[in-house]
């Protein structure tokens, strides 16, 4: 089995080979709450300045009005990707005012849910669509689970790596092989996805005030005047105080093929679920969620990593899928990282890159449903007690310290790291893992153990962290110059944005928004091509 990891690795350091690894693909998501600089949410809207939430490429909201989501375009070399991300933070900083970015994964002080607005994306159908779903979270999960923020990684390899790989078993290179391969790599994640959490989970803590809105039973020890966490925890932003559900367990989504994965998530948004028809669907004439299904649409599908591809107009992304393959995967486990002005590193996304190649790389079997609960497990321990030194992990049926596991994965990590190396005629990837490899030896040297040793050396709550970091970020990008963008380009993208959107809404102005959504969802729920 290591042989074949260790013949892909030296078949992708061959000169002739090398080139492709500096053509991976990658984009960041970053999600961050707007606050007033007393630490409130902010009551405002999106402003207006910025452009459309509904139709811009780069500035948008997702759950709440106050929950801003940045998006960099897809790039090849990491540096450009933070310059992206960079430049994103500095315009919405100069149209913000006194407002603040909240630079922490969990949100602190949460007074009323009334508080927590939801996006609003304009008249057209499709923006009143948008709204819509998200009313229905509202409904199913509560608004304060909807405004934790995350980061999301995009990643894919290039052609000529997997041509590389096809080589080595002998096959023709062509999507169907692509997409095979890259739920070999999804399996992979799945079974050593507890390893992100542990190197960067980032909120072992959080503001007491939050647990008013959840009902979960987890043990948390206190400190300060308001702050609750774990001794050991190191993303309490993806335990069960997060955004989850528990009814898409009994339909027990896998990845083996993307036939099967399809199908699992069609199932999903066309039967009906038993707690969420209690809420009902239209009420009096008024919309309180998109339909009672377990998921009301597939973006509702709660994963720490989703097969992709861009869809087309009145296109899902099942059918998207369908009809040309994965494209990329978005990895979505990150916390915010607190310690970043933009909520990432290009360490991480070198540290990222390396995890993900290994995952490509590394033999596959087929991953069963009890087999996947067992990786959900493995993946709670650590974010719940990750920095344990004795906490042991599932592995083939045999309790394993993490230690040991980790020391493993490290070895193959530093092979991956040295190749592509090599390809960028650096030693940025090596020099990533081996600072990662250094908490790996001392678990207080990860995030969640640096954001601990942060509060208690300067007796702070998690509050005062946040906004001590949050006013420092904002001095430190209201200042900063563009790298990437011009001012120019921005204005050019607000225009276009706001167009889009009022170009949509005449559209839409003498239509149903019933037959709409009819519509819709009769498309959502078949196979390609019949639904054309």
């Amino acid at each position: 089995m290591q042989s074949l990891f260790a013949d892909a690795l030296a078949q992708l350091s061959r000169p002739e080979n090398t080139a492709a690894l500096c053509d991976i693909h990658r984009g960041v998501e970053r999600e961050t709450l707007r606050i007033t600089d007393q630490g409130r949410l902010a009551p405002t809207g999106h402003p207006a300045t910025l452009g459309s939430a509904f139709k811009h490429p780069l500035i948008t909201t997702d759950y709440s009005e106050a929950l801003m989501e940045f998006i960099t375009p897809v790039a090849n070399d990491i540096s450009v990707t933070m310059q992206q991300l960079g430049d994103i933070h500095a315009r919405v900083y100069r149209e913000l005012g006194d407002e603040l970015l909240w630079p922490l994964s969990m949100p602190c002080f949460v007074g009323s849910a009334k508080d927590i607005v939801i996006a609003q994306y304009g008249s057209s159908h499709s923006g009143r669509m948008k709204t819509l779903y998200r009313q229905g979270l509202t409904h199913r999960y509560g608004g304060a689970m909807q405004i934790i923020a995350g980061v999301h990684y995009n990643f894919s390899l290039p052609d000529a790596v997997w041509n590389v790989l096809a080589q080595q078993e002998g096959k023709p290179l062509d999507q169907a092989f692509i997409s095979e391969r890259y739920f070999h790599l999804i399996r992979n994640y799945k079974r050593v996805s507890w390893v992100i959490p542990y190197l960067f989970g980032a909120s072992p803590a959080i503001c007491k005030s939050f647990l008013q809105h959840t009902e979960d039973n987890i043990e948390f020890a206190e400190m300060g005047k308001g702050t609750v966490y774990r001794p050991y925890g190191t993303s309490l932003r993806m335990s069960d105080l997060g955004y989850t559900n528990k009814e898409q367990a009994e339909l027990k989504i896998t990845y083996n093929t993307l036939e099967e994965y399809v199908a699992g998530l069609r199932r999903a948004i066309s039967t009906p679920s038993t707690q969420f028809s209690k809420i009902g669907v239209k009420v009096d004439g008024d919309y309180r969620q998109l339909n009672s299904n377990i998921l009301q649409i597939e973006n509702e599908f709660y994963s720490p990593i989703r097969p992709k591809r861009v869809t087309r107009a009145d296109e899902t992304p099942t059918q998207a899928l369908e009809r040309g393959g994965v494209e990329y995967i978005e990895v979505r486990a990150l916390d915010v990282n607190p310690f970043s002005p933009v909520g990432i590193t290009s360490e991480q996304m070198r540290m990222l890159d390396v995890l993900l190649i290994y995952c490509a790389l590394k033999p596959s079997p087929e991953l069963s449903w009890d087999e996947q609960v067992i990786t959900d497990k493995n993946f709670n321990r650590v974010v719940m007690d990750g920095r344990n030194p004795r906490l042991t992990l599932l592995d083939n049926g045999y309790e394993r310290p993490i230690a040991d596991w980790l020391e493993d994965m490290f070895a193959d990590f530093h092979q991956v790291a040295q190749v592509l190396d090599k390809a960028h005629e650096s030693a940025d990837f090596s020099d990533a893992v081996a600072k990662q490899y250094r908490a790996v030896l001392n678990p207080e040297l990860t995030l969640s153990g640096q954001f601990m040793a942060t509060l208690r050396e300067n007796n702070w709550d998690n509050s005062e962290f946040g906004m001590h970091l949050a006013r420092q970020y904002k001095q430190q990008l209201l200042t900063k110059p563009l790298h990437y963008f011009s001012e120019h380009e921005f204005e050019k993208l607000r225009e276009a944005s706001v167009s889009a959107q009022q170009e949509l809404e005449q559209q839409d102005a003498n239509t149903s928004f019933d037959e709409f959504l009819q519509e819709y969802f009769r498309r959502a729920e078949c196979k390609l091509p019949a639904c054309n």
